[in-house]
């Protein structure tokens, strides 16, 4: 029997990227997971079944479930303001403290911050600004927007465009038009032979050139990116990469929006993945660990620049026609500024640049696997590649769904992890000790031995 996909680059990059979403045919036969508590690391079934969580929910549950301290500041203020927006000139206390703290921490200058409740609405408020900015310095013709090949930057209809998720535009009539992708700068599954990182990244910025001259620099208005690519399978960039990338940016005159969804608020090692890759953004959306996924909050970062363009065009215009209805919610904004105290109080980055190299050196242990052909990280984020070859790095049959199968049997010892195609990554909540790292090593490598007696048998 053969478990070779045809030996082909589009053939690799297919096996490699592919992220089937939620089946809905097989959940409604077999029921989903249902879980009903959860407590540190570990979340508990109905059915009483434990599991260790190395993806921290949706990599969001910073300081793991069950948090007593931010369960008693959320009932507190729903106590005292339950709900006020922030429109027509008003605020709360809450909105303008975490501002004023996220701008303190900002990991380059940045002068507002704009709230939602999401990661997608961050990222979409961004990319309404990047045209409301160039309409207002008299380019509107700046619109289209540049972002990668499996890059992700949430689910709605703008946010998804800018991703480069083929399986989430099928059929949804996305990308819109004036949505752009570049090439996937996925080291070991694209770099040609005898190609170094070094060199591999400068392919990788011609082509964003050669996109945008292609295209008409006076058309291209903005690039959206991650620091670590998250759903597209926990890639970190090559040695040189985001050098090289910013220069071809700061040479078209295009803003830079910063997907730190993921990597803000510590995952890199770094309060920010910005600085772990020394970004230089125009805009910083953020979400997930800024209140440790325990109410849905996102805040988006905009520097001078775009905020004059705001004044400017709002003068003209009347107003500034944008806002949701749950913007810097008193509760969600209550929980953030708690869960920025802990983690200073906790001193938070310096524990994950403790267990961060601890975490890589447990997931490199796991190279030797016959099904596993690379693994990389940075901090509290490890990926892992499942090949058929690891000489030639000759992926699965995409048929076989390695992937889903050793997902099954990773949760019947117990452990929960992001199955991204072939791929397996690792984001656990911030606060997971080395024995905790040692458990998910030790149920991953019994996950895999079994998917590949499967596979012998």
């Amino acid at each position: 029997m053969t478990y070779l996909a045809p030996n082909s680059v589009q053939a690799r990059d297919i096996a490699a990227i592919v992220h089937p979403q939620t089946n809905l045919l097989r959940h409604m036969e077999e029921g989903p997971l249902v879980i009903g508590a959860g407590d540190g690391c570990f979340v508990t079934d109905d059915s009483g079944k434990r599991y260790l969580d190395a993806a921290a929910g949706l990599w969001c549950a910073s300081l793991g479930y069950a948090s007593e301290r931010l369960a008693r500041v959320a009932y507190d203020q729903m106590r005292k303001l339950g709900y006020y927006h922030l429109y027509r000139g008003t605020t709360q206390e809450h909105a303008v403290d975490l501002a004023e703290r996220l701008l303190s921490i900002a990991p380059v200058p940045m002068s507002k911050v704009l709230f939602q409740c999401s990661g997608s609405e961050a990222n979409d408020t961004a990319l309404k600004l990047v045209w409301y900015y160039h309409a207002a310095i008299g380019k509107p013709e700046k619109r289209k927007i540049i972002g990668r090949h499996m890059g992700y930057h949430g689910s709605t209809s703008a946010s998804i465009s800018a991703s480069g998720k083929p399986d989430m535009h099928t059929d949804f009539g996305l990308p819109f038009p004036g949505f752009l992708h570049t090439e996937f700068p996925h080291y070991y599954r694209r770099h040609e032979a005898g190609e170094s990182e070094e060199m591999f990244s400068t392919r990788m910025a011609e082509a964003l050139e050669q996109l945008i001259l292609r295209e008409g620099p006076e058309t291209c208005g903005a690039f959206i990116a991650e620091p670590v690519m998250g759903a597209g399978g926990g890639i970190v960039p090559p040695r040189t990469y985001w050098d090289k990338m910013q220069a071809v940016i700061r040479k078209y005159d295009m803003l830079f929006i910063v997907d730190e969804v993921i990597c803000g608020f510590g995952r890199t090692g770094n309060m920010w993945g910005s600085q772990t890759y020394d970004l230089k953004p125009d805009m910083i959306s953020s979400a997930k660990a800024l209140s440790a996924g325990m109410q849905p909050i996102s805040a988006l970062l905009i520097n001078q620049r775009v905020f004059d363009s705001m004044l400017d065009e709002s003068r003209k215009l009347g107003n500034f026609a944008h806002g949701f209805t749950y913007a810097g919610h008193p509760v969600t904004t209550a929980v953030a500024m708690e869960t920025l105290r802990i983690y200073d109080e906790m001193d938070m980055l310096g524990h994950v640049r403790r267990v961060g190299p601890y975490l890589q050196q447990a997931a490199a242990s796991l190279a030797d696997h016959p099904l596993v052909g690379d693994v990389r990280g940075v901090g509290l984020i490890a990926a892992l590649e499942m090949v058929a070859d690891k000489d030639t790095r000759a992926p699965f049959d995409p048929g076989l769904k390695l992937g889903a199968t050793v997902d099954r049997l990773a949760r019947e010892h117990g452990l929960i992890a992001r199955f991204i195609g072939d791929r397996i990554a690792f984001s656990p909540p911030l606060i997971i000790t080395e024995a905790e790292i040692d458990e998910v090593m030790t149920r991953l490598r019994h996950a895999l031995d079994d998917a590949w007696k499967e596979l012998r048998d």
